[in-house]
């Protein structure tokens, strides 16, 4: 007889990936952005979306061209700050792709998890600007609305009719690995048939790149933005601020198959840790984040040596580069010289609570492709930086199994590993 405080067992279901759906510096599709990264071209330039007069630094990874019209109606979008409307938009790609049918079934059984990590921070800038310049009585009464992180999961489950989960992870840069983690324990409890998730940001202003200055994180190499980021060299000098969003639709294997959705990979383990040790600065020797890697590892049944590919963190910053590479190593041991390691964030820029997200695509393209994006930028690594970071090239390969890591400020670490699909 099983006890009232007793759950009783069930076997966990397997989750894969349908979609991707994606904004980025790089494209406003996931195609775009996937061949642009591959070609390994920089989505880095001078800041166009405020003036920089004055300013330390004035580069960095700016959405480029994006048409909010293609996903939400004009009288809709001046509810929404801009994260939110990349979320919108990166949700719809997604299902697009996953040729997923709304059904009032589906609708039923499909949450939202949209990982941010500071939310409409320029809105909330010009919003105090003009509430000083001219009263309160000009607030929009659409601001509150549009700049909290949980309206971008909220926008699209309002836009799409979805009636499951509906929250978003704030976790700093790791925001976006912890949304797509949660989404895949629902589905794996058997919770729900359905998850789109993913992480969103939008936060080129003067207040965030003058904040993130003012903490001397971000590069200032501004004669040349589009080699500012540079994970793993000897001169790199800070990481470069992005923007963007990517969400996943990610389903039971089960409900992938019934309805014939062509399957792009499969999520097979799943980490997170803490440092316990500071608010900016990792663990010594990387160890919150090895802590997360073992994790996903032992989560996923896999062996380090099994794993083809990782999509590191990688922001460029003096200390986070060698101890992410010190903790890589750590993990996998003999196996360390032979595994591909790449930072995209060197073409898209460090995009905060969508980073994760972002760099989960990429992961789920290099396996449905077969091949592994490149660390640009790269000419001189650094000593404590001993790794085959793919420089330069893109490379094509026998890419089983990914490794996704994602860090962020208060010693959150999130990592996720990504498998090529085997039936059965």
């Amino acid at each position: 007889m099983t006890s009232r405080f007793e759950r009783p067992s069930k076997p966990q279901r397997r989750v894969v990936v349908t979609g991707v759906g994606a904004v980025t510096p790089l494209g406003n599709s996931i195609e775009e952005s996937w061949q642009n990264a591959l070609a390994g071209k920089s989505g880095i330039a001078k800041i166009t979306k405020f003036d920089t007069t004055g300013f330390d630094v004035t580069f960095a990874g700016e959405v480029k061209g994006f048409q909010a019209d293609q996903y939400i109606e004009k009288k809709e979008q001046k509810k929404m700050d801009e994260f939110i409307h990349y979320s919108i938009a990166a949700s719809k790609m997604a299902i697009d792709m996953a040729k997923l049918e709304l059904t009032d079934e589906v609708k039923n059984q499909t949450g939202v998890i949209i990982g941010v990590g500071i939310g409409g921070l320029s809105n909330i800038e010009e919003t105090s600007i003009k509430m000083k310049e001219r009263g309160p009585g000009r607030i929009s009464p659409f601001f509150i609305p549009s700049v909290i992180t949980n309206l971008a999961a909220g926008q699209v489950t309002i836009s799409l009719g979805l009636k499951g989960p509906n929250y978003s992870v704030t976790s700093a840069c790791a925001s976006g690995v912890h949304s797509i983690g949660d989404a895949v324990r629902y589905i794996r409890d058997g919770d729900t048939d359905v998850m789109l998730a993913g992480g969103a940001e939008s936060t080129i202003c003067g207040l965030a790149v003058g904040g993130f200055a003012a903490m001397r994180a971000l590069s200032t190499r501004n004669e040349a933005p589009e080699k500012a980021s540079r994970p793993w060299d000897k001169d790199r000098d800070g990481f470069v601020l992005g923007e963007g969003a990517a969400v996943l639709v990610l389903e039971s294997l089960e409900h992938a198959e019934k309805r014939g959705a062509k399957i792009l990979c499969e999520v097979t383990g799943y980490g997170v840790s803490s440092d316990a040790y500071h608010m900016t600065s990792p663990a010594p020797e990387g160890a919150g984040g090895y802590q997360a890697m073992a994790m996903a590892l032992k989560d996923s049944g896999l062996q380090a040596s099994e794993i083809n590919y990782i999509n590191a963190h990688g922001t460029s910053t003096p200390v986070g580069d060698g101890l992410e590479s010190m903790a890589i190593k750590r993990l996998m041991g003999d196996a360390a010289k032979k595994v591909w390691v790449s930072s995209t964030k060197s073409m898209t820029g460090h995009a905060l609570g969508a980073a994760g997200a972002i760099e989960s695509a990429f992961c789920v393209m290099a396996i449905r492709d077969q091949k592994v994006p490149p660390t640009i930028n790269l000419e001189n690594p650094s000593e404590d930086c001993d790794l085959d970071y793919v420089p330069h090239k893109m490379r094509e390969g026998k890419i089983d199994n990914v490794l996704n890591n994602s860090f962020g400020f208060g010693g959150t670490n999130a990592s996720m590993i990504f498998s090529k699909y085997i039936k059965g």
